[in-house]
């Protein structure tokens, strides 16, 4: 039974083990001569076991299987069944009053006991979702080199330029799925935090596992470091980056093409590339380039959208009418907000047979010069101009409100404490039942609060603010589809299969999400 790799090579395709794609560098000839054995995966044992984050279970062991693994005097003799062993997790979290260290704790989990870490996500998700994602994720990048354990995803920077895929070739798992990849530059609404962005991929990364079934084996997260504009990071001895200014232009083009090229290469054609927390002026950059040619997605333009307009449409069971009969209003054109308004117009459209064109002219976005119009157009950028109607010039959210007089009001600005009393009040002023959608996170950075609009508007009032885990059924899907037909399909598809989860309990509180 025993052959040579040459042997096994010889007449079949030359592909490399890892990625389904041509094996340049002859890494997987390298040992070409040795004999192979009948099985290819070694078990871990004893002291490396329990080392071992994805096979290790702790005191969960059993009596078989510590005589099985040399695990006989490494572990303390009783056996805790992984139900007690989460029971008593539990137990210690909530004894943390400060979020950051139930994060860090999760995370101390997630390096030695990745099952149980899955275990305690999945069972207990609505508790700890704000602890592994926003808004605790926020501040864990923030203070993410001083909290730094271990590295738990590939770090590409300039200094690897030219080298990528064999960065690539670094990482143990070879069969990935799903790559989250972000360069640090918009962090929620905290801005450049450059290296330390890092927790966004590793974060998104578990939600895909624990809510769309994605081995965590298959995911790959990724930070791109072309440096840092944020002056605290750069003069904070702790930062775990580039110690330099942003590289832009060519340079930083250049880099994140030989990125693709290599993820392509190295894992095929079928692998999704995440975009999160791009700057406006490289993500739908970035999407345009590759959505073509490789399998993309930007959750901060596409995923939010499928989760807000779900809610639109739930909300409206409260509100009544149909999208066509509302007008929106955005404070906040970036990302998100274009790509919600976006998605809106296109069902909008879907809706009444009327072209899309037509649609948006019912959606108005307010930046931070006031509201979008057809007088500012060429001083625009490209991804606003489409929502730059006709209208005079109007300055602030409140004139903005007073002016359109909209029915549904969504913030997506990442400027907290911007739906002021004299905002919500003039939105209940001009409805009998308005939907305010207050959007940004972490929740410092939201536009208001439930409390806040419900106090202020004293009326029935239909109020949403957002935990942004949709991405995990988007990912799940969109790798079944080719790379140009992504957007509208799965976004809709996404979009009626949240609008279903949403239950009559939820609406009887006025709680669209």
């Amino acid at each position: 039974m025993e052959k040579t790799m040459k042997e096994m090579r010889n007449g079949e395709d030359k592909s490399g083990f890892g990625g389904g794609v041509e094996d340049v560098y002859g890494e997987d000839c390298a040992t070409e001569d040795q004999l192979v054995t009948p099985w290819t995966v070694s078990v871990a044992s004893g002291y490396t076991l329990l080392r071992d984050p994805h096979h290790n279970k702790g005191l969960a062991f059993t009596e078989k299987e510590r005589d099985a693994h040399y695990l006989r005097g490494l572990l303390p003799p009783a056996v805790l069944t992984q139900d007690l062993q989460e029971k008593r997790l539990m137990h210690n979290l909530r004894q943390y009053e400060v979020p950051l260290n139930r994060y860090t704790a999760m995370m101390d989990l997630q390096e030695r006991n990745e099952r149980l870490f899955y275990k305690l996500l999945i069972d207990n998700v609505e508790e700890l979702l704000p602890v592994v994602y926003t808004p605790t994720v926020g501040e864990a990048c923030q203070k993410y080199g001083s909290i730094f354990r271990r590295p738990q995803g590939l770090y590409i920077s300039l200094k690897e330029k030219g080298k990528i895929l064999e960065v690539l070739k670094n990482w143990p798992e070879k069969s990935i799925q799903v790559i989250v990849v972000t360069d640090g530059e918009r962090i929620l609404g905290l801005g450049d935090l450059g290296c330390q962005g890092m927790g966004i991929p590793v974060g998104k990364l578990s939600l895909y596992t624990a809510l769309g079934g994605i081995r965590p084996s298959a995911c790959l997260p990724v930070t791109i470091d072309v440096g840092t504009n944020n002056e605290q990071l750069l003069k904070d001895e702790f930062y775990i980056g580039l110690r330099h200014k942003r590289a832009t232009g060519q340079e930083y083009a250049e880099l994140l093409d030989e990125f693709m090229c290599a993820v392509k290469q190295n894992y095929g054609e079928k692998v999704l590339v995440q975009f999160e927390d791009f700057a406006n002026h490289n993500a739908f950059e970035l999407l345009a380039r590759y959505r073509s040619t490789h399998l993309v997605f930007n959750d901060d333009i596409q995923g939010t959208a499928s989760v807000v307009l779900a809610g639109i449409i739930a909300a409206l069971k409260l509100v009544g009418g149909t999208l066509a009969d509302h007008t929106f209003l955005f404070l906040g054109a970036g990302e998100a907000g274009t790509g919600i308004a976006e998605l809106i117009a296109l069902e909008m459209s879907k809706q009444t047979k009327a072209p899309v064109e037509e649609t948006r002219k019912k959606i108005w976005l307010v930046d931070s010069k006031g509201l979008i119009v057809s007088s500012r157009r060429e001083s625009l950028q490209h991804f606003k101009q489409p929502w730059a109607h006709e209208h005079e010039p109007v300055k602030g959210l409140l004139g903005a409100v007073k002016a359109i007089k909209p029915t549904v009001l969504i913030g997506s600005s990442g400027v907290g404490k911007t739906f002021t009393k004299e905002v919500v009040e003039t939105m209940a002023s001009l409805n009998k039942k308005p939907l305010i959608l207050a959007l940004s996170n972490p929740t410092s950075q939201s536009e208001c609060t439930a409390e806040e609009a419900y106090t202020w508007s004293e009326v029935n009032i239909s109020f949403s603010w957002i935990f942004n885990s949709n991405s995990s059924f988007l990912a799940s899907g969109s790798r079944l589809l080719r790379a140009d037909e992504l957007a509208q399909l799965i976004l809709t598809i996404s979009t009626l299969e949240l609008y279903q989860c949403v239950g009559s309990s939820n609406l009887c509180q006025w709680k669209p999400f």
